[in-house]
């Protein structure tokens, strides 16, 4: 498409199809991906659009956005955080704990908050001190922290937390505290990414680490502090998570960062760094939450949900890596 600007909207006949297509998916996918999901659940079974279980679809999401919101800094950069789950496990136990200990809901949720936060900053230390992987470090800080948590409760849940339920089970108005809490976190996020000088290095470093070097900013700073602000939102979802069930658990969160991982993908965000939004990660989260919920409801086997997860997200990098090339053709 000669003459054509950038992001400018292919004019007729000057495009293959597949350009065409690869601008509209770009554009709209993932909007248009989570209209389809949406009729498609109504459609395949009627209990999906009842109050009660939309409510629960809204619960069920706010955990998994959290840990979205927080991993798509940290992937816009090229990097990635395969802990997500065993620190959520960590942080809502400890929460758990200080809770049963203290009686104070603000103290245990900032303990929770704190912890993650210490977590992110070991991730991001080590990686920038030592040049590791991300993918190696974070697993090795995903071995740490189950292993810390269950030498810590001895494998047995924390009980015992009073009116901690009130975070993931309370209302307000109708509206779920746990939801207005992840509406607060998405548009913080939002403005932090969009607004602020963090947010324009943030892509920069993704997009070209060696220019935005060159440009005066240091990548390595801006990496850390991605991983600390992950690490608290990891932390602020294990909260919600122990508030949910009403205990400490030390085996909860296995599977999480996968779903989590999953819902910024589908959102838009490339593995490769560079691109990326927070709307597009909350609009995947809800496409997952309701997939999920539709799987649970048509007594899908688990282990079916896992294969059809896995080829949701092949999918998803497939088109992000084709319609990427597509653009730079065109």
């Amino acid at each position: 498409m000669v003459g054509a600007r950038p992001g400018e909207k292919p004019a007729a006949g000057s495009a293959s199809f597949g350009s065409r297509f690869a601008y509209i998916y770009r554009t709209y996918g993932t909007i248009l991906v989570f209209v389809a999901i949406f009729i498609i659940a109504s459609l395949a079974n009627p209990a999906f659009l009842t109050e009660a279980n939309l409510t629960n679809v809204l619960r069920q999401v706010v955990v998994v956005s959290l840990l979205a919101c927080g991993v798509t800094f940290v992937i816009i950069l090229g990097h990635i955080d395969v802990s997500l789950g065993a620190v959520m496990a960590l942080t809502g136990t400890i929460a758990a704990s200080v809770m049963t200990m203290t009686g104070n809901i603000a103290l245990a949720v900032c303990a929770g908050m704190a912890l993650g936060a210490l977590t992110g900053t070991i991730n991001g230390v080590v990686v920038t001190t030592f040049k590791i992987p991300s993918f190696i470090m974070t697993l090795a800080m995903a071995s740490v922290a189950r292993g810390a948590v269950l030498l810590y409760t001895g494998g047995a849940p924390v009980t015992g937390l009073q009116n901690f339920k009130v975070i993931g089970q309370g209302s307000i108005g109708g509206v779920p505290i746990s939801v207005i809490i992840l509406a607060v976190v998405a548009a913080f996020c939002w403005v932090l990414l969009n607004k602020t000088r963090f947010g324009r290095y943030l892509y920069a470093a993704g997009g070209n680490e060696r220019a935005a070097r060159a440009s005066g900013i240091r990548p390595s700073s801006i990496i850390v502090k991605a991983f600390v602000l992950n690490g608290i939102l990891c932390g602020l979802a294990g909260v919600v998570l122990t508030s949910r069930i009403n205990s400490g658990q030390p085996a909860a969160g296995v599977g999480y960062e996968f779903d989590a991982i999953t819902a910024v993908v589908v959102g838009g965000t490339s593995l490769m760094g560079g691109t990326g939004t927070i709307t597009g990660t909350i609009i995947g989260s809800f496409i997952i939450g309701i997939i999920n919920n539709i799987l649970n409801l048509m007594n899908v086997s688990s282990y079916w949900q896992q294969v059809i997860k896995g080829l949701i997200i092949a999918i998803a990098v497939i088109l992000d890596v084709w319609t990427k090339s597509r653009k730079g053709r065109a």
